[in-house]
């Protein structure tokens, strides 16, 4: 047996009618656990093309006539087909794949694929074992159902966007996209092997509904139980977690980098404490009755702050790192690709 036979989903056929991040990264998860995936664009002179082909697309790879970097990496290990879906004969070869398919994953917005004649009580009654996902941005029976977005509206809408914010309330934009990645991608993966699961076992074949923005509302935990708790949301850098405990945040260094500081529990906050010469902050602490947000916890992190201001990156790293008290740097990408913890497999 080679290694991927060995692999969960080998032998499995996911027809892949994604377009950009997360349907594409969910089935290049989904073909890392041994799926064979065809990914399906529409023709290339009807403008049908993935549009991460161009996106991010260097001169060199557009003189060398191939797609840029993101798409290659998302689609690495597809077999790459075309079909115009609009056509009669481009729908039923896709009907005819779809015959002896486990799994096909679209992402266009809701009743595009009812319209096609490809919709799930179609391709349902064609392969009743066949599992269908759709990733939409607000699902396929929100109000909202129809409307376009990307990321930044998804999580916007779901309440996380809010929360990234300064103490004075200015949002800062991660370069982490939460909807597509964790809303869109993770969550249609979970769906996916649930579905395939059910298979298995004997039952139907189910649609899975993905709703960007549903989902990521369903994992603003913290957020929604001090809603639940106390009647309100938290306050912009002044909760427990977005700033307003000196246990917890992101310090500035003399040298202009950053430090994560991660020291919730009061064993961690003691250690770190101990370690940087100020035990007597150590009953200073969420735990020991300093509420996050008040006066008293502001001051404290100010005073935290400047003496983190007061030493380079490396000097803190290297005093606090044999305390483990939940203290680590705050990596650049490249620096991550190096760090010893990514090297081993």
């Amino acid at each position: 047996m080679n290694e991927s036979e060995k692999l969960p989903l080998a032998g499995m056929r996911i027809l892949d009618l994604t377009r950009l991040l997360p349907g594409p990264l969910a089935t290049r998860r989904l073909h890392e656990l041994g799926a064979d995936v065809v990914k399906i664009e529409g023709p290339s002179e009807q403008g049908q093309d993935d549009g991460a082909r161009q996106m991010l697309r260097t001169r060199e790879e557009a003189r060398a006539g191939e797609p840029g970097l993101m798409f290659r990496e998302l689609n690495a290990g597809k077999q790459l087909m075309r079909l115009d879906l609009r056509a009669a004969e481009g729908r039923d070869a896709l009907l005819a794949m779809a015959r002896d398919a486990h799994v096909l994953v679209e992402g266009f917005r809701p009743g595009v694929m009812d319209r096609l004649g490809l919709g799930w009580d179609a391709l349902h009654a064609l392969n009743p074992k066949l599992v269908m996902c759709a990733i939409s941005g607000y699902g396929q029976r929100s109000p909202w159902a129809a409307r376009a977005g990307h990321d930044i509206n998804y999580v916007a809408m779901a309440g996380v966007l809010e929360q990234i914010a300064t103490a004075d309330g200015e949002i800062a934009l991660p370069n982490f996209q939460i909807g597509d990645l964790m809303g869109g991608a993770q969550a249609a993966v979970c769906g996916v092997l649930a579905a395939l699961l059910a298979v298995e076992r004997g039952g139907a074949g189910r649609f899975v509904d993905i709703s960007m923005t549903h989902e990521v509302a369903r994992h603003n935990v913290i957020p929604g139980v001090l809603l639940s708790a106390m009647g309100r949301t938290a306050p912009p850098g002044r909760d427990l977690l977005t700033g307003g405990a000196p246990c917890y945040g992101a310090y500035r260094t003399a040298d202009g980098r950053h430090i994560a500081v991660g020291a919730l529990e009061p064993q961690f906050w003691a250690r770190l404490c101990t370690a940087i010469g100020r035990p007597e902050w150590i009953e200073r602490h969420h735990q020991r009755g300093l509420m996050p947000g008040s006066e008293a916890a502001m001051a404290l992190r100010a005073e935290l702050a400047a003496l983190f201001a007061s030493q380079s990156q490396a000097h803190w790293l290297a005093l606090l790192e044999p305390a483990d008290c939940c203290v680590t740097p705050v990596l650049r990408l490249d620096e991550v690709r190096r760090h010893p913890i990514f090297a081993s497999p």
